[in-house]
């Protein structure tokens, strides 16, 4: 009897089942019926895509017909599963029609990764977790640290130096051409593991951080909010943006917002474990508050848990559909400003800045933990520039100056 090996094969970024096996008429004949088959040439098998229901019908069919040796394959499964240890828990909606196998992501990377750094990965989300960072700070951490797993392959991650980090650096930002940005996200993960995981201490001291931009925040003039908020007409949306900018908040403080953090008798929201599990409170704007009276009273009769909730879910909006919200209005409105949703919180800054706010509550307002953060505001607010008149100005106005 013939014996057909099942081998894992990562294919043009799709995880499949590599079918290889003598020449044979029968089994050709079995493995061509199979759903999806295909001929890699590359590889010189013909694969299926990579599902249960897929698997398990390969097997039925090629019963009593042919050994079936796919230790090749369980073994990647099994580190597989162990890859997907290291994913945050996140919700997600479960699919009937999607594979077993692929949910809720398929994890091509743990094609690269040896058992070693496999390890070196699950100890490092193991120890991030016990320390309660958020999950998307896992999440970061977890993804740049992979970055450098899979340019590993087989050597184990342990064994670098100081030496290695550097010239590792050095290639990510000539070669990969990540930003100075990515660069310390992923120096920061780095770090974690070397001194917090594996105890190195000062293991970073020699390891220069790249300068950083200074980027300005990008914001919406009051005719473009006023504008893209008319392009609204969905009311439960336009509730959404107000809130946005009448408190200043961050989309996820905005989701996660519930109907039990509105005091309207101190007229303030409590915003709840905002960035960095700050915890603070910020001022209700009496004109919000009566919006959000008439948008729970004509959008959701019953007690509602979150201010904000999907009809299909029964819970907190997806941040990335408050995000769409705002893509979708900003367009419709003509704004051809690079901005995102949180535009709304730096207008409400800078803004608050211009009518003449002390920047010491814009801060406690922001949840900004060090003024310098709040400072950034300082350099885009006009209101201590419009009162400078530029020199060219005075120069016009002698009529020294032909046009």
């Amino acid at each position: 009897m013939q014996t057909v090996t099942l081998k894992a094969l990562l294919h043009r970024n799709q995880e499949c089942i590599g079918i290889y096996f003598a020449k044979d008429k029968l089994l050709q004949a079995i493995i061509h019926k199979q759903p999806g088959v295909k001929w890699s040439q590359t590889n010189s098998c013909w694969y299926i895509p990579l599902s249960e229901k897929g698997y398990n019908l390969l097997i039925e069919d090629l019963k009593e017909k042919a050994i079936v040796n796919n230790a090749l394959l369980q073994a990647y499964l099994q580190k597989k599963k162990k890859v997907e240890k290291t994913l945050p828990v996140q919700k997600y909606v479960e699919d009937k029609k999607q594979p077993a196998l692929t949910k809720p992501i398929a994890l091509s990377a743990a094609w690269q990764l040896s058992d070693a750094n496999t390890q070196a990965l699950a100890k490092m989300i193991q120890l991030l977790q016990l320390k309660a960072y958020s999950p998307s700070t896992i999440k970061t951490y977890r993804n740049e640290f992979m970055q450098l797993l899979q340019l590993l392959k087989t050597k184990p991650v342990d064994d670098l130096q100081a030496d290695d980090i550097k010239r590792y650096l050095v290639y990510a930002m000539e070669k990969e051409g990540i930003s100075e940005n990515t660069a310390h996200s992923r120096l920061n993960a780095l770090k974690f593991y070397f001194e917090q995981v594996l105890g190195r201490e000062h293991f970073f001291w020699e390891i220069p951080r790249p300068k950083k931009p200074a980027l300005l925040p990008k914001l919406l003039n009051e005719e473009e909010i006023r504008h893209l908020f008319n392009a609204l007409t969905n009311k439960k949306h336009k509730a959404m943006l107000f809130t946005a900018y009448s408190a200043g908040l961050r989309v996820s403080e905005i989701v996660n917002l519930k109907m039990a953090d509105i005091d309207s008798k101190r007229m303030q929201l409590f915003i709840a474990r905002g960035k960095g599990k700050k915890d603070r409170y910020v001022n209700l704007s009496p004109v919000l508050l009566d919006i959000l009276r008439n948008y729970v009273k004509e959008y959701k009769p019953k007690p509602l848990v979150y201010l904000f909730e999907s009809e299909q879910t029964m819970q907190a909006y997806p941040i990335r559909t408050v995000q769409q919200i705002f893509s979708n209005a900003k367009n419709k409105a003509g704004i051809k400003k690079e901005v995102g949703v949180h535009s709304l919180r730096h207008s409400f800054a800078t803004h608050l800045l211009d009518k003449g706010t002390d920047i010491k509550y814009i801060k406690d307002l922001l949840g900004h933990f060090d003024i310098k953060t709040t400072e950034r505001y300082l350099h885009v607010s006009k209101k201590q520039l419009v009162n400078i008149i530029s020199p060219f100005d005075d120069l016009w106005k002698t009529e020294q100056i032909d046009w």
